[in-house]
């Protein structure tokens, strides 16, 4: 994505913040094994559900198992879809291949919307096609900011990765850090490939990438580990998901390091770690305000016509930074699996 872009996007901040309220006055992205799908009632939801009729909407991720960041985007779905009347079906697959056998199994199923992540936008062009000449109306979350409209998406929900890992560059600059390393858990994922990018881009210091495969974490803590012990001069371990800051915790222990650790994303034992100090920061892009808006959009669109964004802009849930100053603010929210 290039300058220009990454300007208009800013100008839309203000629509998120109102977005973003709106969302939580009303409500109040791997934990599941791959490719399985689960149906989510509502008929327990609370007073307020809409009375327009029963839809059913999927929502089709690239969760991996382990990752808590999707537990959190799957709630705000399930809330969304609880108030709005909707028939709920997840489903999630690492692999691109198998999600996009997974959008097709949505197509099949005729549901009325779907809501999908990017993380590998190539192998989900053809499919994420057939779903529009189904009639089937398509919205992008979390991963895929500067695709999203290539594909022929109504709306994107998410942050922009480029200008999340640029703010935490500068974060690193502020902090006197030198070296860092920046903790691949997927390679490929074009999301987390622009996170390390926008680092790169503003960190006056060296960064290094670092590759681990993000579906054993045994092994993700044995090559940071080998790292930190090959290189002594790292002073900063910059990883791109919760589970994995807290695993750097246990690598820069065992190699005797010094490095400091900062991550992007949030969960309930991170927020702890932040307030220990263990952990410096994190950049918090909201992954439960994307599950809830991706389900209430096509909710919206298929009750009043709604475009959020303006089919032009994706709604920016990210970045703001959680630290040690703010930390207790989101710690009760991250305390129910909602942060």
């Amino acid at each position: 994505m290039d300058r220009s872009s990454h300007s208009r996007s800013r100008r839309f901040a203000p629509v998120v913040a109102i977005a973003a309220a709106a969302a939580l006055t009303l409500a109040g992205c791997s934990s599941s094994s791959g490719g399985k799908k689960s149906e989510e009632s509502a008929d327990g939801a609370s007073a307020g559900k809409a009375s327009t009729p029963r839809m059913t909407v999927a929502l089709v991720t690239h969760q991996s198992a382990g990752d808590t960041f999707w537990d959190i985007v799957r709630k705000g779905a399930e809330a969304a879809a609880a108030k709005d009347n909707v028939k709920l079906i997840y489903s999630n697959d690492p692999s691109a291949a198998n999600q996009a056998n997974l959008i097709q199994n949505a197509i099949d199923q005729k549901v009325d919307g779907i809501a999908v992540t990017l993380a590998k936008p190539d192998a989900l062009k053809d499919v994420i096609g057939k779903a529009k000449t189904a009639g089937i109306p398509v919205v992008g979350l979390n991963s895929g900011v500067s695709e999203w409209q290539k594909l022929g998406l109504m709306e994107f929900f998410g942050q922009d990765e480029t200008v999340a890992g640029e703010a935490l560059g500068k974060r690193l600059n502020e902090a006197g850090a030198k070296n860092a390393v920046c903790v691949v858990q997927e390679q490929g994922n074009i999301g987390l490939t622009q996170r390390c990018d926008g680092v790169d881009k503003t960190f006056d210091g060296k960064l290094q990438t670092l590759n681990v495969n993000g579906t054993d974490m045994p092994s993700v803590k044995s090559t940071i580990t080998a790292k930190l012990s090959q290189d002594k001069s790292i002073d900063y371990v910059v990883t791109l998901g919760a589970p994995f800051a807290l695993t750097a915790v246990q690598s820069v222990s065992d190699a005797g390091s010094k490095a400091k650790i900062a991550t992007f994303d949030l969960n309930k034992d991170l927020t702890g770690a932040i307030s220990d100090g263990t952990i410096e920061f994190a950049v918090d892009q909201q992954p439960y305000l994307q599950g809830y808006l991706a389900i209430d959009s096509l909710w919206l669109y298929k009750n009043n016509g709604n475009y959020m964004g303006g089919g032009e802009q994706p709604v920016l849930t990210g970045p703001a930074f959680v630290d040690k100053t703010n930390v207790d603010k989101v710690a009760a929210f991250a305390a129910k699996g909602t942060r």
